[in-house]
């Protein structure tokens, strides 16, 4: 690893002692980015833990509760046994709903957005289970490490029509993708260096569900990319592709959309991008300065992203300990617009404001009510009602800081209280209406 200079300007480390702001509101923050919601429990310990603390905790691995890795096994043997690809939805959202390492988790969908591979036409649960597992395994590690293995996943192979790019009739699907969405983005390569890097991708198949180097239809002649030429292979392009200084920047950018706001200044970029090449791709010390930085927690960039229907109803789910009938859970989100392992393109979900139209927003506020009407919250209410001593002001302000992240105006605060005390039946009744105005809020569809 190259030396790292210490982080000044936009990355200089978030000071929550100095500052005297590191309060649950500043854990809700990170927290809701990080992972896909959180209980009071988690709330509190990250309160407890301070800033540091909580992210190297979430960068750490955490062994998995024995629970866990029974039901996580029971449904990742079904998924295999079934062949059915909405077991394994099931499978991960488990994972998500339930994993000790929920950073890990956030980080594979982010990777596998990022090289968006649908069943749909993959048709494999083994291939695609293989896929998620290496995104797991390489997402909070080393980028080069991923992008090579990608390049040779069958099930991005079958995904891209590797098996279609031969010797004399080059394919140029991977070649294009690995450049526009992978690696570089749109205005750093030309159509002559996808044509060359294709010619070294020839001859990369899938055989018998593997990855095959198929000699016989591989171009071993010389190949010019990038202003470069070598007798490349595919591997040789890969890292070619890495060494652009475009590289960098294109993973900050899409780091910045998905953990700080919608629309990254340059000078953002270039500073994210700058710690990705110090850290030599490493990505859990890019992640743990991002995370630390006054960057990450200016108020500007405060409830600014879009909830993804993952991050609202997997969130939701965690947050609130409901039930889970999975089967459900699954209709919902593909309802939803994001429907895992089965991407619209191989461009991914695009998310932002297009996670939100008309059809959307009346499902995201049924599932509200689904929510607040269901018995299995009744624990959590009631503790919450109990913790408060049944003070309405109290009352209100626990369920703000576990939904809405405590970062409430003060008149939209009155009309959250003035709805509580005008409510009619027992507490944890009263409390239900409540919960439901919330999860109605467009400042719930925020985080």
């Amino acid at each position: 690893m190259q030396n790292v200079v210490p982080p000044d300007g936009l990355l200089a480390p978030y000071n929550g002692n100095r500052e005297r702001v590191w309060t649950a509101r500043e854990a809700a923050h990170l927290l809701a980015r990080a992972q896909f919601g959180f209980s009071p429990t988690e709330l509190d310990r990250s309160v407890a833990d301070g800033l540091p603390g909580t992210v190297d905790r979430l960068l750490t691995p955490q062994p998995e509760s024995a629970e866990f890795q029974q039901s996580e096994t029971v449904l990742r043997k079904t998924a295999l046994a079934t062949g059915e690809i909405a077991d394994l939805k099931i499978w991960w959202l488990y994972r998500m709903w339930s994993s000790a390492n929920p950073l890990a988790e956030k980080v594979a969908l982010f990777w596998h957005n990022h090289f968006a591979t649908s069943n749909d036409k993959v048709a494999s649960v083994p291939q695609m289970l293989a896929q998620n597992d290496l995104i797991r395994a390489e997402g909070l590690g080393d980028f080069k490490r991923l992008l090579h293995g990608m390049a040779r996943d069958t099930a991005m192979l079958v995904w891209l029509d590797g098996n279609a790019n031969r010797k004399r009739h080059p394919n140029e699907n991977f070649a294009r993708e690995i450049m526009e969405l992978f690696a570089l983005g749109v205005g750093n390569y030309t159509e002559k260096d996808i044509q060359e890097a294709a010619r070294a991708f020839s001859g990369w198949h899938v055989r018998e569900g593997a990855f095959w180097f198929n000699q016989l239809q591989h171009d071993d002649s010389a190949k010019t990319v990038f202003g470069k030429t070598g007798n490349y292979d595919g591997a040789s392009i890969v890292d070619l592709c890495l060494a652009q200084p475009a590289c960098s920047r294109f993973l900050a950018n899409k780091l910045l959309k998905t953990f700080v706001c919608p629309e990254p200044s340059a000078a953002m970029i270039s500073a994210v991008g700058l710690r990705i090449q110090q850290y030599d791709y490493a990505m859990t010390p890019v992640l743990r300065e991002l995370l630390q930085s006054q960057l990450f927690y200016d108020t500007d960039f405060r409830k600014s992203l879009i909830k993804s229907p993952l991050d609202l109803v997997v969130g939701s789910l965690r947050s609130l300990a409901a039930t889970v009938k999975w089967s459900l859970i699954v209709k919902r989100l593909a309802d939803l617009g994001q429907d895992i392992f089965e991407p619209p393109s191989v461009k991914g979900w695009e998310g932002g404001r297009l996670w939100i139209n008309s059809s959307t927003l009346l499902l995201r506020t049924n599932f509200a009510t689904e929510i607040a009407s269901g018995e299995q919250i009744c624990t959590l209410l009631k503790g919450i009602v109990d913790g408060a001593e049944g003070a309405s002001e109290s009352v209100v302000a626990r369920l703000e800081r576990l939904l809405l992240e405590g970062d409430v105006a003060p008149a939209l605060h009155s009309e959250i209280l003035t709805h509580h005390q005008q409510s009619e039946g027992e507490a944890t009744m009263k409390l239900r209406s409540v919960l439901q105005l919330m999860m109605s809020l467009p400042e719930y569809q925020l985080y």
